[in-house]
């Protein structure tokens, strides 16, 4: 194994009983938890901020510094909600946490909730991906019986619930808001921001919103402090995560590495792009980033890194594709996809989601004129920072950066009338016969 990985959160998901209490306890499990229930709560933020964890789930926003937004002496019920309604095209490093490590993420909710003084907490795991709610509802039923989850969770005054909710397949409830409603049992859209979740979240009390692989990093922090999780990866981007590799790779898979990772470092332990192909345009943080190139190898994969070449990191999401793709293809693809998960709420996704697709399937099928690209482009600028919530954003970042580095290849499809790709020889997003 390259010594650049750090196997942390994936140490033991080769072991058969990773998944179960005892496996966790082996490898140390739950003792984070009695070192955290020896400390303040503020104390136990303070080491979260102190960590530099920057929240995994995509915008990167400090741990520490959301859970301290929680007001404290309010006299409301606090709530902890875990964002496992993972689902954007790419992202694939969440469900096998809860496969494999389920304790972790368990673990991690309680310290949180000690930390933000809450004794109710949710896990909102997509609805579609049973064996992941059945392995998490075991793990839950575990600790209860082990008495991590109860009344007085150790001795201490700390007493917590913890609810796995299963969802129903929207993406939109991957956006926090909208899953707080769906949570509540409405239809899940987006609220209107202020007020935040951390002051009227769920029932409109004050939550805290995180991601699985946010949760599952605390107790490793709690359990070897600050200060080790801070000498991983960059000076304004700490610590190690996870990174998912799929597509035209050798070795797809997750890939446990500090953040300021390069993609070269990670296609050297993944075996590099399938036999006798080459590189031609890769997503950092899945389908909603701005797309890069082979010249991106050696940016640094972390926030400020991704951000000033023009991407964003987001999850950490990396789709490969070699050349035998075509780009206006799969940008197609990805925009079909937000069309129909977008959730109608506000005029320029709605509206927008669809002319886009309209415009990219005729220049797709070599129809349309160069104009159509600098119309495009318009569309996406009239969704973008318009819409609701950021899900029509991530229509625009897919489409202008396609344009910006292959605006030859869609020209190309209206000279010869249809596409140049034989959809056979990519195997990724091929579309289906008119």
């Amino acid at each position: 194994m390259s010594t650049f990985l750090i196997p942390e959160l994936s140490a033991h998901w080769d072991e058969p009983d990773s998944f179960t209490l005892a496996g966790y306890r082996r490898s140390g499990g739950y003792e984070a938890l009695t070192k955290a229930l020896a400390m303040p709560p503020d104390q136990v933020i303070q080491m979260l901020k102190d960590s530099g964890l920057l929240g995994r789930g995509g915008a990167g926003f400090p741990t520490g510094v959301k859970w301290g937004f929680i007001p404290q002496g309010d006299g409301k019920p606090h709530y902890l909600v875990v964002n496992a309604d993972e689902s954007e095209p790419g992202a694939c490093k969440d469900m096998p946490t809860l496969l494999a490590n389920p304790h972790a993420l368990i673990e991690g909710a309680i310290i949180t909730c000690y930390a933000i003084r809450a004794d109710k907490a949710f896990i909102y795991v997509r609805g579609e991906v049973l064996h992941v709610n059945r392995r998490l509802q075991h793990a839950v039923a575990e600790a209860y019986a082990a008495g991590y989850l109860g009344e007085h969770i150790l001795g201490s005054d700390l007493s917590l619930d913890l609810v796995v909710h299963a969802g129903a397949g929207a993406y939109i409830c991957g956006e926090e808001t909208a899953l707080l409603d769906s949570l509540e049992g409405f239809r899940g859209q987006p609220r209107l921001k202020p007020p935040f979740p951390a002051v009227a979240g769920l029932y409109a009390c004050p939550t805290v919103v995180n991601n699985v692989e946010s949760i599952a990093t605390v107790p490793y922090i709690l359990e070897n402090g600050a200060a080790d999780f801070a000498r991983f990866g960059t000076e304004k981007s700490k610590g190690f995560g996870l990174f998912s590799l799929s597509g035209h790779v050798t070795t797809p898979g997750q890939y446990e590495a500090p953040l300021g990772t390069t993609l070269r470092q990670l296609l050297e332990v993944a075996g590099g792009m399938r036999a006798g192909h080459r590189l031609k345009f890769w997503t950092p943080g899945g389908s909603s980033s701005p797309l890069f190139t082979d010249e991106h190898l050696d940016v640094p994969l972390d926030y400020q890194s991704v951000a000033a070449a023009g991407s964003m990191l987001g999850t950490r999401s990396i789709q490969l594709f070699d050349d035998t793709t075509c780009a206006v293809r799969v940008v197609l693809r990805w925009c079909e996809f937000y069309q129909h998960e977008s959730c109608g709420k506000c005029t320029p996704c709605r509206e927008g989601s669809f002319w886009v697709v309209q415009l990219l399937e005729q220049l797709e099928r070599g129809e349309g004129s160069e104009a159509d690209l600098d119309k495009l482009l318009d569309i996406c600028d009239n969704i973008t920072g318009r819409a609701f919530c950021a899900l029509g954003d991530s229509i625009q970042a897919p489409v202008a950066s396609s344009i910006k580095y292959f605006r030859d290849e869609y020209i190309e499809h209206q000279r010869i009338g249809g596409c140049p790709f034989d959809p056979a020889a990519s195997t990724l997003f091929a579309l289906e016969p008119a």
